[in-house]
């Protein structure tokens, strides 16, 4: 194989540059920037000089420990694909194979090709480790992004470097945005939240994931239905409730919904039966108890306020409506007006604040925004 393997020394520099002529043949290739074609370029040169040296001294039992991408940077595991490697692998292979009559000397053809054919499964290993490598690493700093940005979400200070690192993380520009929170579950749950991610990319939806206030909180934007991609991110989540913040026009705007759905989740415990998922708009009676800022001021602004404002006794209605405990004709007495006057007050009420004071729970947050509004100044 000596006089063989001068021949494949000798016309390395020749094949190689065949091998980056045929690859033109390929869309992806020459879709390339000329760097990136550089860089291939000294891959396939690298393979070539890696064969001839293997070639010389290699042993029959041992198995060659190709290094043919060191020769270009680590960021073109970015830009040409692993299945665009295998037929890279596959150009270089059948340039050789084509030349083996004209390169072994007579004798050596069926040597040349199995070493040949070996070498290239090697290579094609080797591949499949720099990217597994590559991918390994990629996705350790994309869960460092991700988490960074879900801080910054829940800490409120979303500026532009947040926007850059969600959008490096493939956040669009959803037409809509909004988070859930649920209770963190025991044991491992990434493979859980990367199922999550892989079906809200196949469903159009972008999806950002982390750990907050001892919680899992999803942030998702989309384009469609709100309440459908809410029922289905809900579906992929763990056992136990799921508080979904109100809606968002895009990720800069959504720190208010974070909060809130992280807000309704510290909350919900205390409503048993709530529905799976549950709005934080419908914790708010149990969130102000708890101290929320936020629910406090929606309690006022979105029922108290409007109420003390409309006239028309409607808050006097509501006060003493609930101080009777819910009786319409009680309610009557003290105010010593005629039950259906009652009625038709506690429907003005109804249209006004979106409130059924005949509805438990409506009625518990009715009376936490009384109790808010008469001690606001005190």
């Amino acid at each position: 194989m000596a006089s063989t393997w001068q021949r494949v020394r000798r016309a390395q520099s020749r094949l190689s540059t065949e091998a980056v002529q045929r690859m033109d043949a390929l869309p992806w290739f020459t879709a390339l920037s000329p760097s990136q074609r550089a860089d291939v370029g000294l891959v396939v040169q690298a393979g070539f000089a890696n064969f001839t040296t293997w070639l010389k001294d290699h042993d029959e039992a041992a198995a060659p420990a190709p290094d043919v991408f060191g020769a270009a940077p680590r960021e073109l595991t970015r830009a040409v694909n692993l299945k665009q490697t295998v037929q890279l692998i596959r150009v270089v292979v059948g340039v050789l194979d084509e030349h083996v009559a004209d390169l072994a000397e007579p004798g050596d053809e069926q040597a040349l090709r199995e070493a040949a054919l070996r070498y290239s499964r090697e290579i094609a290993f080797a591949a499949a480790e720099v990217y597994a490598a590559a991918a390994e690493a990629r996705g350790a700093w994309d869960a460092r992004l991700e988490a960074g940005v879900v801080e910054a979400l829940v800490r409120g200070q979303v500026g532009d470097l947040t926007l850059s690192r969600a959008g490096s993380l493939g956040w669009g520009r959803p037409a809509w945005t909004t988070a859930l929170a649920a209770p963190m579950p025991a044991g491992p749950v990434e493979s859980r939240l990367e199922d999550l991610r892989g079906h809200g990319r196949h469903s159009g939806l972008f999806v950002l994931t982390g750990e907050a206030g001892g919680g899992l909180l999803v942030v998702v934007g989309g384009k469609g239905k709100v309440e459908t991609a809410v029922k289905q991110i809900a579906a992929g989540l763990p056992a136990g409730p799921v508080v979904v913040g109100p809606v968002a026009e895009d990720l800069a705007s959504a720190v208010a919904s974070v909060q809130e759905a992280l807000s309704g989740l510290a909350a919900v415990a205390a409503w048993p039966a709530a529905p799976r998922p549950v709005a934080a708009s419908d914790l708010l009676a149990e969130r102000a108890v708890l101290g929320d800022g936020t629910a406090r001021t929606r309690l006022l602004e979105e029922v108290h306020g409007p109420l003390a404002s409309a006239g028309g006794d409607l808050l006097e209605t509501c006060a003493a409506f609930l101080e009777t405990g819910g009786s319409i004709e009680a309610t009557a007495r003290s105010l010593y007006v005629h039950a259906n006057t009652v009625r038709y007050r506690l429907r003005k009420v109804t249209d006004l604040v979106a409130l059924d004071l005949t509805h438990p729970r409506d009625a518990m947050a009715a009376r936490v925004a009384f109790v808010i509004g008469r001690t606001q100044d005190l």
